[in-house]
């Protein structure tokens, strides 16, 4: 039986991993009856008690009933989920919106801006256990090194030679050896075979657009690139409204969408 969409499930934080200075990823597990499990790119709705609740993409899915989110702090929802220690009971409903696009043949290349790493590492994960055989690209940029998410296991994957892995900081440090610039720059000299690509952005809109239109100029059909949509989702449904984006609720149409849907939209400023 379906969940109801409107009731929170309890569930329990059971790992708590600091990423970066803003940013934790939480491990929940079902405190009773678990969830759906979610795909790639869908989000749920989590609810810190006394606080509010917020939409949160998943960052990893272990299909053990458990749920894997990174959470960045920057309002009083966010710092609470963040905040949140091991024994934490945390409300949770779910699974909403769109998933990412992984049955295409062909390359997969994943660009990522600061939190937007967290709902493709699904995708990287996804790719490199059912299909190892495919090139996957995965270009990711964050302000400055210390920012930059999941370095262990990004690092481990480059050592395994199995991704293609650049990352680029706006601001580099003491010892660091990688690129310095936004995503775009990388993204356009990489190496890619533009009409066998399949390409997923993530992170602030400026950054989706430019790096869309980056792809475009060298070849990459719109109808193969994907972006996810971030806006004030509220209920998780789009009843209320409020992830209203031109023709789009996001809660419902997105997060994720095609680039040929979202292309207009993109060019509305303000909107």
């Amino acid at each position: 039986m379906n969940p109801d969409p409107w009731l929170p499930r309890p569930y329990r934080v059971v790992g708590r991993v600091t990423e970066t200075g803003d940013s934790a990823t939480l491990t929940l597990a079902p405190d009773g009856d678990r969830l759906p499990e979610f795909r790639p790119g869908q989000f749920a709705m989590l609810y810190a008690h006394g606080v509010g609740e917020v939409p949160i993409s998943v960052s990893a899915i272990p299909g053990d009933g458990t749920l894997v989110h990174t959470i960045r702090a920057v309002g009083a929802v966010s710092r609470a989920l963040h905040d949140a220690r091991p024994g934490t009971v945390l409300g949770v409903r779910g699974p909403f919106g769109t998933a990412w696009r992984l049955d295409d043949d062909g390359d997969l290349l994943l660009v990522a801006g600061g939190i937007g790493l967290a709902p493709l590492r699904p995708v990287l994960r996804h790719a490199l256990a059912e299909r190892p055989s495919r090139r996957v690209i995965l270009i990711a940029g964050a302000r400055t090194p210390a920012d930059l998410l999941y370095q262990k296991e990004l690092r481990e994957l480059s050592d395994r030679n199995g991704p293609d892995i650049v990352l680029t900081v706006d601001r580099g440090e003491d010892g660091w050896t990688g690129h310095v610039g936004f995503v775009t720059e990388p993204l356009a000299t990489h190496p890619i075979d533009p009409g066998q690509t399949t390409a997923l952005l993530c992170g602030p809109e400026p950054m989706m657009r430019f790096s869309a239109r980056t792809l475009l100029r060298r070849g990459v059909p719109a109808e193969r690139i994907e972006v996810s949509l971030e806006r004030n989702m509220q209920c998780g449904t789009g009843l209320c409204g409020h992830c209203q984006f031109g023709p789009l609720l996001v809660c419902r149409d997105g997060p994720v969408a095609g680039y040929p849907v979202a292309e207009s939209l993109f060019l509305v400023k303000e909107l």
